[in-house]
């Protein structure tokens, strides 16, 4: 079985149908730039929030198509699932069996206000539930959780477990919490007994960090504000108590290539001070990570096998529209 461990969707106005009666006042609105029609952007109560990815014509994937080398027309109701079918049609056409869906709006702050957040995760989690009650268990997926209200997210993981989720999103860090935190202890106990996975993609819900890592005089744009993060949180997972604490707990971490997992395997064994640190902590800690294909794979293996192996997510290929392919070696 070929499974995309992570393939995105793109949010719509469908998205936010599922609001409920007096939620609706948090419904998102969708604007273009005045200074290109590509550029579209969420607003909540009047702010700018989440991330929307440009919009491109059929001309500029077909541009774009050639100059990668990779097919990159997707039809944009399979790529929203405004379209289920077509979705899955596009699955048979890469090889893919099962896709695990990603939001594309979480990947920054979505809501201010604890009520807000609560009611977009709602939304979003329905939306989801109906997708995969169309997709014949094809189309699985990663919830997102108000994280500013434990109790509510606690709620919103067993709805999405009973409709088809197998993972729950958390950002690298949440306002003024990394995720190693006692706080999102009722979120792993919860995520254990259910037996959904904690999937940590490149993202971040911290304004301070988002505004302080925002590129200024370079091009490197989400580097620092959204993969170090997962990075850093990768190291400080295996460094705490939280493996210990639940040691039948799942992790990916997801979009963020993989070179970096010899570095942070090294400095975990060697700032650990201890003896009884495993040799091999991503096997021990249930630790999973995806890899890109431009990856170099001669070396993380050769990294790996030093120490027998670590965890990698099984091969696929995912249908990111950057047209970036990724490859899963386990």
């Amino acid at each position: 079985m070929i499974v995309d461990a992570d393939a995105h969707v793109v949010e719509t106005e469908h998205t936010w149908d599922f609001l409920d009666g007096s939620e609706k006042k948090f419904r998102p609105q969708l604007f273009s730039s005045v200074d290109n029609s590509n550029m579209q952007y969420w607003f909540v109560e009047g702010k700018s929030v989440g991330f929307r990815p440009p919009t491109l014509t059929e001309q500029e994937l077909i541009a774009l198509s050639k100059q990668t080398g990779r097919e990159l027309q997707t039809a944009p109701e399979a790529r929203e699932l405004r379209d289920v079918e077509l979705r899955l049609q596009h699955m048979n056409k890469l090889g893919i069996d099962v896709q695990i869906l990603f939001n594309t709006m979480w990947i920054a702050r979505v809501a201010d206000k604890a009520e807000a957040e609560i009611a977009l995760c709602k939304s979003w989690n329905r939306w989801m539930a109906e997708v995969w009650k169309q997709g014949t268990n094809r189309l699985r997926w990663s919830c997102v959780v108000p994280a500013m209200t434990l109790n509510e997210a606690i709620q919103q993981m067993r709805y999405a477990k009973e409709n088809g989720a197998v993972a729950v999103s958390l950002r690298p860090f949440e306002d003024d919490k990394h995720l190693v935190d006692p706080y999102f202890y009722p979120i792993y106990e919860e995520a254990t007994r259910l037996d959904l996975v904690v999937a940590v993609h490149i993202a971040n819900g911290s304004p301070q960090l988002m505004d302080q890592f925002k590129p200024r005089y370079d091009r490197m744009g989400g580097f620092a504000q959204f993969r170090i993060p997962t990075v850093i949180t990768c190291l400080s997972l295996m460094m705490s108590d939280v493996p210990q604490t639940f040691p039948k707990l799942r992790w990916a971490f997801v979009e963020a290539s993989a070179q970096w997992v010899p570095w942070v395997v090294k400095e975990a064994i060697r700032r650990s001070g201890t003896k009884g640190f495993p040799k091999l902590p991503f096997k021990e800690f249930n630790i999973y990570v995806t890899t890109e294909t431009n990856d170099d794979f001669e070396y993380v293996y050769r990294c790996v096998e030093r120490s027998r192996r670590h965890r990698y997510l099984p091969r696929q290929r995912s249908c990111h529209r950057s047209g970036q392919e990724k490859d899963f070696g386990r």
